[in-house]
């Protein structure tokens, strides 16, 4: 009795469910017809410096574009790819490891790029060893035969972001590259 109550009770769901479109009212539909621009973004409750809030943004685009323009809320890099990977957003703001992950999985493409005050769209990674390190004196001993990166076996490090492209990405790149690290499992499979 309680399997054809369940099964009766799904059944109606999904008959009254077919007919929710049907049921709008004419305003209902020209709102929801009206077009926004959506912008994926890590929307953070106080900003100090009002040029980096993306409500200013999002204000000026819908004045230049004249449309609606709406931010989409995201609280992580995987976030921001999954919200363009799934349509609830047109375009976002994102590190280039995320811009990379999304670019190889499900082929995303940047738009545009910050540019620094010197002209770059990009910045170095940089790997920081104490002076009196094994590795610095290598690095710095002026012999081409000593090898400063094959002194990192057995040793931990330490990266301030886990996939940030700077920090992790670059790094591993060169370290598989110039065979130094070994990749673990799929090769593919970031």
């Amino acid at each position: 009795m309680l399997r054809k109550t369940a099964i009766f009770g799904l059944a109606f769901l999904f008959i009254m469910t077919a007919f929710t479109g049907c049921l709008s009212s004419d305003d209902e539909d020209e709102e929801i017809q009206k077009e926004k621009f959506i912008i994926a973004y890590e929307v953070k409750e106080d900003y100090e410096n009002p040029d980096e809030n993306p409500q200013v943004m999002a204000d000026y685009l819908a004045k230049e574009l004249d449309m609606d323009v709406e931010l989409y809320p995201i609280t992580s890099e995987g976030a921001i790819i999954e919200a363009l990977r799934f349509g609830n957003a047109h375009i976002a703001f994102m590190d280039g490891a995320a811009a990379w992950i999304g670019w190889q999985q499900y082929g995303l493409d940047a738009l545009a790029a910050d540019q620094k005050s010197d002209g770059r769209t990009y910045y170095d990674a940089h790997a920081v060893v104490l002076k009196d390190s094994e590795m610095a004196t290598a690095y710095l001993d002026d012999d081409e035969t000593t090898d400063p990166f094959s002194l990192l076996a057995g040793k931990t490090s330490c990266h301030t972001g886990w996939l940030k492209s700077a920090v992790m990405l670059l790094l591993m790149d060169f370290l598989i590259g110039n065979g130094y690290a070994n990749v673990v499992g799929f090769p593919n499979d970031i």
